[in-house]
């Protein structure tokens, strides 16, 4: 066994073989991989195998078109049979609902030339002819569907690596991991101890065991997942024998099951509401190539429905039944990325849908650690999407939450009552006593809307039964005040000697004089976006930086990296150790005027001012700005004086009629201004001029901060993309993210966010669109449910196009 390594990847399954695979195909062939047992051992050995393409995050969609696409070259390059079967595939809809969602679904492919189509459940029928027709609305085609040999995939992997160089070590287990003083990493196994400068963490069943060996609680763990392998049908016969095919994938969304081919009879799988975590706690060591007790009992109301839809199986004796463990994160996607706070240790683990993602996974992290960067916008799986919210009992209650609603519809306005409540501010209770409809945000309970006693929240792909709460609370700030709770923003703190050089290296803008604040851009080095923040100064090195929540950890990370060694800079994340309050509309000036002695005139606290100052008896930061684009301020205090400073601001609002508002107004509001939002509007797929952010890169500044140059060259080369909104001649149902722009019929474009602005009383969509075509006015249209509909270029502002009202 080597005594040294560039990196040492843990675990033999088919994520682990790609990522081995992809570090040898750019150039890094001083690598080795580790496994306890035999490759495949744990979850891949007992794998369906089945692959897709499709999937809600068309950043993922991409990567798992990747991944389909790499299995050919896997296989010619190695000589491995994969046992690969191309045979397409139907999702299925049993009601009008689950159809409206594969509209929506079948959209978001279509920029990206997906090649999927909608069809009737009679055409169906016709390419899969077990189905009952009668028991579908309609279903989806998709070509590029299929099934392999896990055992063949991951080999193929394994031999290209070794081919190019990488060693393999079976048989191996890894005990302990021990960082060294230089950064490197000890690999303690039972053989012998391998120096490496990298780590990967592809453990599979064993993900959680290997961060323990770090002081990490990966989101990780198992859950026990069933399918039956049927004897011979006569069915699947004749239709081979007629039609010289294999029947296709199906995936009954409704009846929560799958089904495909196997030699001559089928494989129907599901993921059942009774669902049962695994070895919860940790993964025993000695498990492998085992499988779990049969529990036909605890899926019998899947099948009893899968039998119904597909009636052939009432028929077909059952050969073998399958019940192995696979890993899930709370939201079922990989965990993939650097670990931060760690140097050189990465993650690629829960990986569920491995023959889907395991290629694209692979690559990700392979030109991660190669180039710094992903090459693609791989947020909905990076590591660092969870914070330290995400505890062993949290994880268990999402993953079950999610396992059992892998095949429900997730409606727009939908949220899940998984591990919830969980974390809360000061005043929870008094916002749910108000009416308070909440949605959790990085663990945290935020009010989206606050609905009268006699109504309550509904699902739907329409507009919904928030509609008129949501307008009323919306107008209201327009036409006078509102108050909002906005403890779910990330806040950091920025002081020491070299703050204020590290910022200015750190973020695109200038940095602002102090009491003041200004709307900060943060580039990577290839000149794409990675935050927007406010940045507000206090005076010499000391700053706050306020940006999104869900991106903390996220941020965190990228911050720290960027740290100068010599301890003159120090950052702290505030989590709930700062809480928030924000009041909106013509009289916000009115109401804070009551809570302090200080003038608070335009001319004394212009927009943009920032200071610490005293609200009635409590120390409290406020700032002249607000996301809703109105006059309005934001109130950041410690939090045990945010009860105290809710109820002041509500007593003083009295007299205008104050009303409290939620993420949704707040929502509408911000596209009456054609506001972006971070993972929406702003992601490290776009560049600031492209973002419509460019007014606040500060490229005349001294400071060579990160992505100038790249920043430049897109200002002087006009970069390709621009960031439109529309307004959209929608009926019940607005945009809510992803849905294909079309110009004179042609797509060419896609939503990121959308919603009906309603003090303007227009549905709006925010998107990106060529930059060759983005002041034409007329000739647009925007896919909603599966409808085209007419939009208009929206070339100013809904609200208060010149800011002057934003300024008063």
């Amino acid at each position: 066994m080597k005594s040294h390594a560039r990196v040492v990847v843990i675990g033999g399954g088919v994520v682990g073989c790609s990522v081995l695979y992809h570090l040898t195909k750019f150039g890094w062939t001083d690598v080795v991989l580790v496994e306890r047992s035999e490759l495949t051992s744990g979850s891949t050995w007992h794998a369906a195998g089945g692959m897709h393409t499709i999937n809600g995050d068309p950043n993922v969609a991409k990567l798992q078109k990747y991944t389909v696409e790499l299995y050919k070259e896997i296989e010619d390059y190695s000589g491995q049979d994969i046992g690969l079967h191309m045979t397409s595939g139907l999702m299925l809809a049993a009601t009008n609902e689950r159809f409206d969602w594969m509209k929506s679904l079948l959209a978001k492919g279509k920029y990206a030339g997906g090649e999927a189509t909608l069809i009737s459940s009679r055409e169906a029928y016709e390419m899969m002819p077990l189905l009952d027709p009668d028991q579908f609305v309609g279903a989806v085609f998709d070509p590029h569907e299929g099934h392999l040999d896990p055992y063949g995939t991951t080999h193929a992997y394994a031999k290209s690596a070794k081919k190019n160089g990488a060693d393999i070590y079976l048989h191996t287990k890894v005990e302990d991991l021990v960082q060294r003083e230089d950064g490197s990493w000890r690999v303690i196994t039972n053989k012998g101890e391998i120096i490496a400068e990298h780590v990967v963490n592809c453990g599979g069943l064993w993900a959680r065991e290997v961060g323990r060996m770090v002081g990490l609680e990966l989101p990780v763990l198992a859950m026990e997942h069933m399918y039956l392998i049927t004897e011979d049908m006569p069915e699947v016969i004749e239709f081979n024998e007629t039609s010289g095919k294999e029947l296709m994938h199906c995936v009954d969304f409704d009846g929560e099951i799958y089904i495909r081919q196997e030699r001559n009879g089928m494989l129907m799988g599901t993921y059942e509401k009774a669902c049962r975590p695994w070895s919860p706690i940790t993964t025993p060591w000695d498990f492998g190539h085992e499988l779990l007790a049969e529990d036909l009992e605890r899926i019998s109301s899947e099948l009893e429905v899968g039998f119904r839809h597909f009636p052939a199986f009432n028929n077909a004796g059952i050969k073998k039944i399958i019940n192995g463990p696979f890993t899930f994160s709370p939201d079922g996607n990989p965990l993939v990325g650097p670990v931060r706070g760690m140097t050189n240790f990465w993650s690629a683990c829960a990986v569920m849908a491995g023959f889907s993602q395991g290629g694209g996974v692979g690559l990700a992290l392979a030109n991660w650690m190669i180039h710094g960067d992903p090459g693609f916008d791989v947020f909905a799986m990076d590591v660092c999407r969870y914070g330290d919210f995400a505890t062993l009992g949290y994880t268990n209650a999402k993953v079950r939450e999610n396992y059992s609603r892998r095949f429900s519809i997730r409606y727009p306005n939908e949220e899940l009552p998984g591990a919830r409540p969980f974390l809360t501010t000061p005043i929870y209770d008094k916002l749910k006593a108000e009416g308070a409809v909440f949605g959790a945000s990085y663990g945290l309970e935020q009010p989206l809307w606050f609905a009268p006693a006699d109504v309550e929240d509904a699902f739907s792909w329409r507009r919904s039964t928030d509609f008129e709460t949501v307008g009323a609370e919306a107008k209201a700030v327009r036409d006078s005040v509102g108050l909002m709770e906005t403890s779910g923003f990330a806040k950091y703190t920025i002081t020491g000697k070299g703050a204020a050089a590290w910022l200015d290296r750190l973020l695109a803008s200038r940095i602002p004089a102090p009491g003041r604040m200004v709307l900060a851009p943060m580039l990577k080095d290839d000149g794409k976006l990675i935050g927007d923040f406010t940045l507000a100064c206090f005076g010499e090195n000391d700053f706050l930086l306020i940006g999104s929540g869900i991106a903390e950890d996220y941020h965190m990370r990228w911050f720290e990296s960027h740290l100068p060694e010599d301890g003159s800079v120090s950052l702290t994340a505030l989590n709930a150790g700062l809480a928030g309050l924000s009041i909106a509309g013509p009289n916000s000036r009115a109401v804070i005027e009551k809570l302090t002695h200080l003038d608070m005139s335009d001319a004394a606290f212009p927009f943009m001012a920032i200071r610490r100052m005293d609200l009635g008896m409590a120390p409290a930061i406020v700032g002249r700005v607000s996301y809703t684009g109105d006059l309005g301020y934001e109130i950041w205090m410690k939090p045990e004086y945010q009860r105290y400073l809710f109820d002041l601001i509500m007593e003083a609002g009295k007299e205008f009629d104050i009303r409290l508002f939620g993420l949704r107004a707040l929502n509408a509001l911000r596209l009456d201004k054609s506001f972006g939002s971070w993972s929406r509007e702003f992601r490290p797929l776009y560049g600031p001029l492209e973002a419509g952010l460019s007014r606040f890169v500060a490229l005349s500044k001294e400071t060579d901060f990160i992505g100038k140059a790249a920043a430049a060259k897109e200002k002087a080369e006009g970069g390709s993309l621009r960031l439109r909104t529309f307004v959209v001649d929608a009926k019940d149902a607005d945009v809510i993210g992803d849905e294909p722009i079309a110009l004179n019929g042609k797509v060419c474009g896609w939503v990121t966010s959308g919603g009906y602005a309603h003090a303007s009383g227009v549905s709006v969509a925010i998107g990106y669109v060529p930059k060759e075509v983005a002041e034409e006015i007329d000739g647009w249209s925007i896919e909603i449910l599966g409808e085209d509909l007419p939009a208009r270029l929206q070339s100013q502002p809904l609200f208060d196009a010149n800011g002057s009202r934003m300024r008063s």
